[in-house]
């Protein structure tokens, strides 16, 4: 019997697609509040990012989190996102794409 198949999502920032558990994800709710989903299961209109500096800063520079959860995230949230960043280190499996 096959084994379950882990779900794909695209990273906001390279484009790369990754299995669902090794990204980040961000979530903005019905009260247009934002957060970090750890889980990946809160409701809400949500965007995947790889656990890379690089694709946070393509990210914010092309306005991608903008357009995906129609709406500006904070700079606190960001700060937030690059404190996760650093602290998951280089053992995310996915590696972005150098383009």
């Amino acid at each position: 019997m096959k084994g379950k198949k882990n779900p794909m999502r695209t990273c906001t920032g390279c484009g790369k697609q990754c299995e669902k558990k090794e990204l980040i994800r961000i979530v903005r709710n019905d009260a247009d509040e934002f957060s970090v989903d750890a889980t990946g299961k809160k409701s809400g209109r949500g965007a995947y990012l790889c656990r890379d500096e690089s694709c946070l800063k393509k990210a914010v520079k092309a306005k991608k989190f903008d357009r995906h959860l129609e709406i500006k995230i904070s700079d606190e949230l960001l700060g937030s996102l690059l404190a996760q960043i650093k602290e998951s280190g280089s053992e995310a499996g996915c590696e972005p794409e150098n383009k």
